[in-house]
């Protein structure tokens, strides 16, 4: 495998590719920017001498004491509460096996990331080195007082199944070996809808797990919980069922043996309702799916390959309800939808354990979901629209209503089965907190990027030789995007993509204007369009020939790709005019930039931050109303406020005209979103503030900021930039007649690679 060659030394193993994208690239990515994918960000104000003294000494003595008289406190003082350790010792790293402490951190500080990301939980990644069950026991559970949970993670059978049983006895917080459990709770909502569309009741349904590693005896065990009689369930190793009497089985498997005559997987399977795979790639036959019952429900999880494929089992039985580990299949069984959401609903309660009915209340909510109507944004995620039924039947990991819907389920159960120490009063509030937790401009970037890849596009690199567009043009690809589209010297551009650790460079599309057979055509349609502007057909060839920006504009004119993107070689607004002498405006639209800032919780969108120096008011009206709709496109109700040095006519000055008459536009106009002005910027972010203003039409602080001017739009975006430590996407450049994106000249790859997502999207453009 690319990734096992990834963590052996020497330099080969760097041009090997997954499924996405090369090893090579796998190792930037961890590497640039600081090495790893997590840091640690003070949460209080840390920058005059009293701040110190508050945060440590003498100021700490206080909570200190408070904690010794109350333990209880250290959720107050704290950040005990929100946070989760990750842990393992690397005995079972994906599917990599034993490869040492040191080797899973990648991994573990992934998960970390990911807890983050879905559900707001801290989350730090430890590594323990040692084999020892008893040690890594002694070691885990001295950290009691640090964390608010235990993840365990990558822990090989059976050791795992002793470690998990000792810490949840021993430590009072929540502990879960997500390997064995998070599979099982999504594999069970999976099948709770399985059972549902093919009318079975769970109480007579026969099971045939194959597998009996730490997932697959975990499934085993909630499916049984969920209400499948343990008679019904036939479990199968490599040596074939598990039945009662059989020599050399664990406590742990032998906990699930049965009375039966089956001596094989092929003679368990006649006749079940369900197969269960958790093992290995091809293990399951098709033509052993056609001795099942009818309609089948198979759930093929071992991964990256499946024990069947969707399609080798529908051949033989098209009535077959199939589940997968994969993405790339329908009804993907991914733990992602579980253990962020159920250790955000534990922590929520201060749980002293994960029980079996949190688990149960989460699969069962997990089940329900995907029955609701599917959002727009997940349906655009798939490419098509789609709804509960054979082909889904487990949300998408994207899904934003499963903070809430999963987490409240979880701190439910938790407070009926009495381990919850702080019980919720008001589920209302408690569910309207957890939404208002996560910035949905994270939620709906994935659906973009899910988007782009269900509709692939070509998308023109007019930089084709420089690195970091290279790196992103291979990611555009690997990733599925679309086509990249390479301008630049063809040999060029060829020995850096080899550089790179491209091993098939001779399939990227590269157009050089030096031999294109396109020059003809495009001096033809330019010279059409700037004869009359001062420009002779000599003229315009050398443009054509020399310009790479004006190549590439001619390329998207003449409809030769669908989106471009440009600026790592030249300031924006030059970049701006070479492509502005190919590509007009919109009709009837002033092209101009947005700036989004996204923060931890809310996205603020700002414009225009690039191009306009003094709009008119009927820009202003347009700006305004454009901003507005991309924010709404990226998941937000827009509320606009038109900025100025004045709040309201305090104090008075010769520049609000414009700003007035372009909500006296919009007055006109009732675009569907609240917008006021002119005001301060602490009048329009600020609640206290606004409070001042009780006639402003805002609802809530703005989230969409029209600037009156270029100079104080342009400068404060890059303030911004540097100074507030928000991510910032932009600027995107929207009103031109064709999807076209100018990058700041200081952009990474990752930058870039939005920005093409956005313009191939849709989103912007």
């Amino acid at each position: 495998m690319a990734l096992m060659a990834a963590l052996n030394p020497g330099e080969d193993h760097l041009t090997e590719k997954t499924n996405d994208f090369t090893a090579r690239e796998a190792l930037f990515y961890h590497e640039t920017i600081r090495p790893g994918k997590i840091e640690i960000v003070a949460s209080k104000p840390m920058a005059t001498q009293r701040d110190l003294s508050l945060a440590y000494s003498p100021g700490v003595a206080v909570p200190v004491k408070a904690i010794a008289e109350n333990p209880a406190d250290a959720f107050r003082y704290t950040a005990k509460g929100n946070l989760v350790a990750v842990i393992s010792n690397g005995t079972a790293i994906l599917g990599l096996g034993n490869l040492g402490a040191l080797a899973s951190k990648p991994v573990m500080e992934g998960k970390a990331v990911l807890f983050k990301r879905f559900a707001d939980v801290d989350s730090i990644d430890i590594e323990l080195d040692t084999e020892d069950p008893e040690a890594f026991i002694n070691a885990v559970a001295l950290m009691e007082p640090s964390f608010g949970g235990i993840n365990l993670e990558d822990i090989k059978a059976p050791e795992c199944f002793i470690i998990e049983q000792a810490l949840r006895e021993r430590m009072k917080i929540p502990v879960m070996h997500d390997d064995q459990h998070g599979t099982a709770i999504i594999a069970a909502a999976g099948l709770l809808n399985a059972c549902h569309l093919t009318g079975r009741e769970l109480g007579s349904v026969k099971i045939v797990v194959n597998g009996a590693g730490a997932a697959a005896l975990a499934c085993t065990a909630l499916i049984k919980s969920l209400g499948v009689p343990h008679e019904n369930v036939i479990l199968c190793d490599r040596s074939g069922p598990i039945y009662r009497g059989r020599d050399g089985i664990d406590q742990w498997k032998s906990a699930h043996a049965v009375d039966t005559d089956k001596r094989s997987l092929e003679e368990a399977l006649e006749g079940a309702d369900i197969f269960l795979g958790l093992s290995a790639a091809g293990a399951l036959k098709p033509e052993w799916v056609a001795k099942m019952a009818d309609q089948p429900i198979i759930f093929a999880m071992a991964n990256p390959d499946p024990e069947i494929t969707p399609d080798d089992a529908k051949r033989v039985r098209p009535d077959a309800i199939v589940a997968t580990g994969r993405s790339d299949y329908p009804n993907q069984v991914n733990n992602v939808l579980g253990f962020p959401f159920i250790f955000r609903g534990a922590l929520d309660v201060r749980a002293t354990a994960i029980n079996e009915e949190m688990k149960i209340a989460a699969a069962r909510a997990i089940a329900d979901l995907a029955r609701l109507p599917v959002p727009e944004e997940v349906s655009a995620a798939y490419g098509r629209r789609h709804q509960f039924g054979h082909d889904y039947i487990i949300p998408a990991p994207f899904d934003p209503r499963l903070m809430e819907t999963v987490s409240a389920a979880v701190a439910k159960a938790a407070m009926d089965s009495g381990v919850a120490q702080l019980p919720i009063a008001d589920f209302d509030a408690y569910r309207h907190a957890l939404k208002s937790r996560m910035n949905p401009t994270t939620s709906v970037l994935t659906t973009v990027y899910e988007e782009a890849k269900a509709n692939p596009k070509r998308m023109i690199f007019a930089e084709g030789e420089e690195e970091v567009v290279l790196r992103a043009a291979i990611q555009f690809r690997d990733f599925g995007y679309g086509t990249p589209v390479l301008v630049g010297r063809t040999q060029a551009v060829r020995a850096k993509l080899v550089e790179l650790g491209v091993d098939d460079p001779e399939t990227y599309e590269i157009q050089n204007s030096v031999d294109s057979d396109l020059v003809p055509e495009m001096v033809e349609h330019l010279y059409a369009k700037l004869q009359r502007r001062g420009y002779t057909e000599r003229d315009v060839r050398r443009m054509v020939n020399r310009e790479r920006n004006i190549f590439a504009g001619l390329l998207l004119a003449l409809g030769y790709g669908d989106a471009l993107i440009s600026g790592m070689t030249r300031p924006f607004p030059q970049t701006m005019r070479e492509i502005s002498r190919v590509l007009g405006p919109k009709p009837g639209m002033v092209p101009f930039g947005i700036h989004m800032m996204i923060g931890k919780t809310q996205t603020t969108f700002m414009a225009d931050t690039t191009i306009n120096e003094r709009p008119s008011a009927v820009e202003l009206a347009q700006i305004a109303t454009e901003t507005a709709a991309v924010a709404r496109r990226l998941g937000h109700e827009p509320r606009v406020a038109f900025l100025s040095y004045s709040t309201f006519g305090n104090p008075s000055g010769k520049w609000l005209e414009s700003i007035r008459e372009a909500v006296a536009i919009l007055d006109a106009q009732q675009p569907g979103f609240e917008y006021e002005g002119e005001m301060a910027p602490d009048a329009a972010l600020n609640a206290k503030v606004m409070e001042m203003y009780p006639f402003s039409r805002l609802s809530g602080p703005a989230n969409v900021l029209i600037m009156p001017g270029l100079q104080s739009a342009n400068l404060s975006a890059k303030l911004l930039r540097e100074l507030g430590g928000n991510v910032t996407i932009g600027p995107m450049l929207v009103g031109m007649e064709k999807p076209v994106q100018i990058a700041p000249m200081t952009a990474m790859a990752p930058d870039l690679l939005t920005l093409a997502v956005l313009a191939t999207a849709g989103v912007v453009g």
